[in-house]
């Protein structure tokens, strides 16, 4: 079959790789679609994998092709979508649901390989079948989804008439500004360092939208903020922007060090700010209703997704999207899928 494989950061090859055979309680899947995560950037550019060569990717849906022994539940040709984790099911934080927080976890695209192929092995305990008519990309896009709803849940949710804000629009922050507003948020305020990111925070509904070079009105300040672009500055402006009482989610990953301003560490010391870090989207009984309350909304339509996408290409494409995401600041996009 042909795989993207990855060498070392930015050494990307479309090769012809063995098909895998499924094993015992595994499926065989033909890739249907399978999105660029922002995780991929760094993964497969600067700093690698955890192993290397490998297969990246890991928000994807595929086709049940081949069954192994042990299978049940599911038919040829179902469409599933996939939770890239295998937790360990053996640790402290698995005994008590909290899978994102596994202490032994496997992860398709960074510790086994992932679905930036024609084919990819799945265990049958990870798949999740697709309603039927639902598009194959809107079920390759539950996993950014499912990490914009725990994120929100872990910061105790939206009460109905709160406003809410994300910071960094990409996918992630997308989804986290439709489900504050399916949650009962009425305003939802939007910050980016790029226009044609606030234009797309605006189909997804968002009510105000900032440059991130602009000053916060104090009328803004919000309760509930989700920080989805791991750069200091966002963060410090995530801390700052809270209302009394409110509070912060952090799901960016910096790849520097967060200096916090006295100012930024006063504001949340004085107005009783809580800060919430979030892990990935899992939750019990694994994967948890984070993916099938996800799920269930993607298919129908309740949560929009296809206007996220700019870019829906072949596998053959990706070596070359990945050196222009290395080498072209310029170069816009949202969410790039490709359809092995």
């Amino acid at each position: 079959m042909r795989a993207a494989v990855l060498y070392t950061p930015g050494d990307i090859r479309l090769e012809q790789v063995e098909k895998p055979q499924p094993g015992k309680g595994e499926v065989l899947l033909r890739v249907a679609s399978v999105g660029v995560c922002g995780s991929d950037l760094p993964r497969m550019l600067i700093k690698g994998a955890h192993k290397m060569p490998i297969i990246c990717g890991h928000e994807f849906s595929g086709v049940i092709e081949e069954a192994g022994p042990g299978v049940t539940g599911f038919a040829l040709g179902d469409l599933v979508t996939v939770p890239p984790m295998l937790p360990c099911n053996a640790c402290d934080q698995c005994a008590t649901g909290n899978f994102s927080r596994c202490r032994d976890y496997d992860y398709f695209g960074s510790r086994r390989d992932g679905a930036y192929a024609e084919y990819i092995c799945a265990p049958a305990s990870n798949l999740l079948k697709v309603p039927e008519g639902c598009d194959p990309r809107a079920a390759a896009m539950v996993d950014p989804a499912s990490i914009a709803l725990h994120a929100i849940w872990k910061a105790g949710g939206v009460k109905m008439g709160n406003r809410g804000a994300v910071i960094g629009c990409g996918p992630i922050g997308l989804f986290a500004i439709q489900w504050m507003l399916l949650m009962g948020a009425t305003e939802v305020v939007a910050i980016d360092v790029s226009e044609e990111k606030l234009k797309l925070a605006r189909q997804a509904g968002a009510t105000h939208t900032l440059l991130s070079t602009e000053e916060v009105p104090k009328d803004l300040l919000s309760d509930i903020i989700v920080e989805a672009a791991g750069h200091p500055s966002s963060i410090n402006t995530a801390v700052k922007l809270a209302a009394p009482g409110g509070h912060v989610v952090f799901i960016g990953i910096p790849v520097s060090e967060v200096p916090l301003p006295n100012a930024a560490f006063q504001h949340f010391l004085r107005q009783e700010v809580s800060l919430h870090g979030s892990w990935n989207s899992f939750g019990a009984p694994y994967p948890g209703p984070q993916w099938t309350v996800t799920l269930d909304k993607l298919a129908s339509g309740a949560l929009k997704w296809e206007f996220m996408i700019t870019h829906d290409l072949a596998l053959e494409e990706l070596p070359g999207v990945f050196e222009k995401l290395r080498t072209d600041r310029s170069f816009f996009f949202s969410k790039i899928m490709f359809h092995p």
